[in-house]
């Protein structure tokens, strides 16, 4: 059996007390009265000084600051007083209240919010009079000359422009491929559906941030009609189509991709979230727009079945995805009547069925909106290199009609349980995995967040030590991985319930224990009962969060912005950032009564696996998944060891003092390790089970059809399942003796490391590692087929998985090797994916609805340029997808020359503004210069220099590009589609192609006969 960790000696936790301090105060008659408080325990003398409006506290050498709020018409002397708020804080975190002059502001409040000491923002609370309380933020690395540009855009010239843009999507599709195909779906792998190509970045001296707004309303899905399932998210996607001040339906989108910009939203279960970020200088455009939605949104009729059926593709998209099935699954069998029983994604048969029986769906969404988009349940953020003052001008002008409202949250009804308890379900999964999942409902606990008892019993649950629940089940050979905890979803956290839950990926023996190992975790929890709450580990959770709280990564704007405006419905205004790492009070009968939940009675059991076969199964209506019921991270110091193409890749990312520690256990254990038989069976049924579930999503099959047709040596699943199946324990320790004889190592320290450090790292693999060098010829270089010129190759495949419904045609162009240590062509290709993005997402997605994704981009395999054009469709098969793509790139070079420079240059300076932009985090700037390591290009400034070949490149230069490598009657022009088909679709409608096109049978055979670049890298 498991066993509780011990206590270490020395815990030692950051102190930081923060009570709340009052908000949203009116100003106009409040006097201040200091107190000073000696060792920060609000035992002090008071000081008879005070202080009228306008005034600022300063920081005193005292532990803390006492205030009592008073109404009060002069200070001079005091008078008889009426006692509103007292608090107490510490005195590095100032209050300072001010009478507004505008007529639509009612308070201010600065330098409330508590935010780490490395923090250089600076923050302001207001509420406007029609009660929507905004969050400023003065980032002063936004500009960093010190002072903003005198040269904001004229916002009204702005506002006239009909503008061409892409669909404000500002990720980076390029990367280096090399490697991924190996990775792409094993496991729980393919759950994210974007290409994890990330776009090489060096470092330039002057990095520039965007700038980024977040807008959180309290309502969401658990309002939605049961006549009209799935109509707070249709809502969600009606706000972008256009407003009485700007009408048309991309205008918003439109504005951000031409200024370096982009946008998204999402609908949770009790609230709805819309954010942007833009190039700094454009922020007041943006904002403009952005607070139309909030004023005047138009909501027409002739756009509402447009976005049923995007609303329809964005469901199409998870029908294939296990986490997404489970979870709806969850509140299906809910019960009837509870707020959780709803299908909150909405889509076609939801949306339409409701408007065909008599529900008039544009009646139904404006009043939601009328009934819940006022001030009261608004929370803006608003982050800008601007002046404070300056935003809140702004903030006090844009969003000063939004319509007034009570502050009262939305109430839902709930009577009795989510779920009738002790019940075990079994479905069917997509993939072939095999999962147990528990839930506990607990009671709402956002009350206790300075408490946090549910992250206590998550911690031990789900920890990972020796002595652990997980490291016991995995030496039994029962589990590959174990998580415990409450998720962060509106499902898992509202004011309902908190439901936490143990997700547990099981081997195929382990699909045969499960009482087995639930009988283990009661045991567990009896073991966690029985020593009673242990102080020692709460002080080393407040200790983490307080140095995660401290040292936080720097998030990009639009994620910040959009995550504090979530806090902002959750915590008092002075917590929204510190409110998810605060481990402040000790309650241990908290814990204690929490874990009286735990019980059998309230238990949910689900069985997710591919073996789960019935006869007598039940359907879940709106995912169509089978199912049957019955009775029923301590230290901040993470690793990663995987192969990246043909290499081994260790990375270690933490606090620099533990690094050595831990490379030296790990390279002591590298050096004399072979497997066991038992831990060779587990690996080798998860690799199995990983090969067979690979690309069985369509987009990561057409990824990998391309990447196998491009590189030499790439292997199919299937034959390295067919040797896999072959390949003994006898076959593996004979193998690992030649692997560590010979060895080449490329590394880079990186982070708050000195010289001596770096060099001592070093020292430790060549002590631990006493072994011959890797002679340079030995080592391995890819090499990528040059296609041949003027052919229209395709390869054309049926989906793996014969229930999913997506087709998908990906069109790649391949362009040319990347010269040594040129940036030019990499320039050229992003200004081109600038330009033409937002064109071809309003075309081919909002025109005429081809499919939920439509995406572009360039890539870069092995250092050898390329650009791809990707629709995924659920409605259309793969050869009318090919001939609207075409046809798009056909119009293109019309698109360029129609093209005006103002806009041209708008393109350009974004561009530029985007590859200045500062890393959001340490880990994003290790992984960019690392890439350079790998891709043996070694230019760590590589985005400084794009940005400046941007400057010197002109819109006759792209039209030129365009005309050298897309048109078809180039002498440059090479091309592949690689066509996917669904399983709604006819492979032979391919009879209908063109005889120009020269279909590809067999990969093997094409690259046999192929010519191929000398190796980059």
């Amino acid at each position: 059996m498991p066993s509780l960790p011990t206590q270490p000696n020395n815990v030692r936790a950051f102190q930081r007390a923060a009570h709340s301090v009052a908000r949203r105060f009116r100003v106009s008659d409040w006097i201040i009265h200091e107190r000073s408080i000696r060792g920060g325990n609000g035992d002090g003398d008071e000081d008879e000084a005070m202080y009228e409006n306008n005034n600022v506290w300063q920081e005193g050498n005292s532990g803390g600051i006492g205030f009592i709020a008073c109404r009060e018409a002069r200070p001079k002397k005091r008078k008889q007083e009426t006692v509103l708020q007292q608090h107490f804080f510490p005195s590095r975190y100032l209050l300072r209240t001010r009478t507004m002059s505008a007529a639509k502001s009612a308070s201010t409040l600065d330098n409330v919010v508590v935010k780490s000491p490395n923090d250089r923002r600076l923050y302001r609370v207001i509420e406007l009079e029609n009660g929507l309380c905004a969050l400023l933020i003065h980032d002063p690395d936004i500009y960093p000359e010190g002072s903003v540009a005198d040269g904001h855009p004229d916002e009204d010239e702005e506002d006239g422009e009909e503008e061409e843009g892409s669909d404000g999507s500002d990720e980076e599709d390029e990367d280096d491929e090399e490697g991924d195909e190996d990775d792409e779906e094993e496991g729980e792998g393919d759950e994210d559906d974007d290409e994890d190509e990330d776009e090489v970045k060096g470092k330039g001296d002057h990095q520039t941030k965007k700038a980024a707004a977040a807008m959180c309303v309290a309502m969401g899905s658990f309002l939605d009609p049961p006549e009209a399932q799935g109509l707070a998210h249709f809502l969600e996607h009606m706000l972008f189509m256009g407003s009485t001040e700007f009408p048309d339906e991309n205008e918003y989108d439109s504005y951000l991709s031409k200024h370096g910009g982009s946008s998204n939203a999402y609908t949770e279960m009790e609230h709805t979230c819309y954010h942007f970020e833009v190039k700094r200088e454009f922020l007041q455009g943006a904002l403009k727009r952005f607070s139309q939605f909030f004023v005047a949104p138009l909501m027409k009729t002739e756009a509402m079945e447009r976005e049923v059926l995007a609303v329809d593709s964005e469901f199409n998209q998870a029908l294939q995805n296990d986490a997404c099935r489970l979870q709806q699954f969850q509140c299906h069998t809910s019960a009837k009547g509870h707020p959780f029983n709803r299908f909150a994604w909405g889509n076609k048969k939801s949306l339409s069925g409701a408007m065909e029986n008599g529900v008039d769906l544009r009646e139904c969404i404006v009043k939601l909106y009328k009934e819940y988009y006022h001030g009261g349940l608004m929370k803006l953020v608003v982050i800008g290199g601007e002046s404070l003052d300056m935003l809140e001008s702004w903030v006090v002008e844009l969003f000063g009609d939004v319509k007034s409202g009570s502050k009262i949250r939305p109430t839902l009804e709930a009577k009795g349980p989510i779920w009738e308890g002790g019940k075990l379900y079994r479905l069917e999964a997509v993939k072939d995995v095999h999962i147990l999942d528990l839930t506990w409902t607990l009671p709402p606990l956002r009350h206790a967040y300075v408490k946090k008892p549910e992250d206590y019993l998550a911690h031990l649950l789900g920890h990972e030590g020796r002595g652990s629940l997980h490291s016991f089940l995995k030496a039994k050979g029962w589990a590959a991985s174990l998580s415990a905890g409450v998720g962060d979803d509106g499902i898992n956290r509202s004011s309902l319930a908190y439901v936490f839950g143990m997700s547990i990926h099981l081997t195929d023996s382990g699909l045969d224990k499960i009482y087995d190992i639930i009988g283990y975790i009661y045991q567990y929890l009896k073991l966690l009962r029985d020593v009673s709450p242990q102080e020692w580990i709460f002080k080393e959770l407040q200790d983490i969060g307080n140095m995660d709280f401290r040292y936080a990564e720097e998030q990009p704007a639009d994620d910040y912005a959009a995550e504090l405006s979530e806090n902002m419905l959750a915590y008092p205004v002075e917590h929204v950032i510190y409110g998810d790492y605060v481990y402040q009070t000790w309650d241990p009968k908290m814990i204690e009564d929490l874990m009286g939940f735990f019980t059998p009675k309230n238990m949910r059991i689900n069985v997710v696996s591919k073996s789960n076969k019935s006869e007598e199964f039940q359907i879940e209506p709106w995912f169509g998944s089978l199912y049957t019921e019955e009775d029923a991270s301590i230290a901040k110091l993470e690793t990663s060891l995987s192969m990246y193409g043909d290499k081994l890749e260790l990375k270690v990312y933490g606090f620099n003092e533990k690094i050595p520690a831990l490379l030296s256990k790990f390279l002591a254990i590298a050096k004399s390790f072979m497997p066991s038989l038992d831990r060779f069976k587990v690996i080798k049924e998860n690799m199995e089970r990983g090969f067979r579930n690979t690309n069985m999503k369509p987009l990561n099959h057409s990824t990998y059809l391309r990447l196998q047709l491009l590189c030499k040596r790439i292997y199919d699943s299937d034959e390295k399942l067919s040797v896999l199946n072959d390949l003994s324990l006898t076959d593996l320790n004979s193998f690992i003796p030649v692997v560590r004889s010979q060895i080449f190592i490329e590394a880079l320290c990186h982070g708050n490391l000195s010289e001596a450090e770096a060099v001592n790292i070093s020292n430790i693999f060549k002590n631990s590692l006493t072994v011959e060098p890797l002679p340079s010829k030995c080592r391995h270089g890819e090499q990528i087929t040059c296609f041949p010129l003027n052919a229209k190759i395709v390869r054309d495949v049926n989906v793996k998985n014969k229930s999913e419904t997506n087709s998908v045609v990906e069109l790649y162009y391949q362009i040319e090797p990347e010269e040594a240590q040129s940036t030019r062509m990499k320039a050229v290709l992003d200004l081109f994916h600038e330009i033409i993005e937002e064109p071809l997402f309003n075309q081919l997605r909002t025109k005429e609805q081809l499919g939920y994704v439509v995406e572009c981009g360039p890539r870069l395999t092995y250092r050898v340029h390329g650009f791809c054009f990707c629709v995924q469709s659920s409605k259309y098969g793969p050869v009318h997808l090919l001939g609207r793509v075409d046809s798009f790139i056909k119009d293109i070079e019309g698109l360029l020359e129609q093209l005006d420079e103002e806009s041209f240059e708008d393109y350009r300076s974004g561009m530029i503004a985007r590859l200045l932009e500062k890393d959001p985090s340490l880990l994003s700037e290790t992984n960019e210069l690392w890439s350079q390591i790998v891709d043996k290009r070694y230019m760590f400034d590589f985005s400084h220099k794009e940005a400046e070949e941007l400057r010197s490149i002109q819109k006759k230069d792209v039209i030129n590009w365009y005309k050298t490598y897309f048109r078809e009657s180039s002498p440059k022009c090479r091309r592949l589609a690689v066509r996917v088909w669904g399983c709604n679709t006819n492979m032979k409608e391919t009879q209908t192609d063109p005889k120009s096109v020269q279909v590809i049978a067999d990969a093997v055979a094409f690259k046999s006969t192929s010519q191929f670049y000398p190796s980059l890298c």
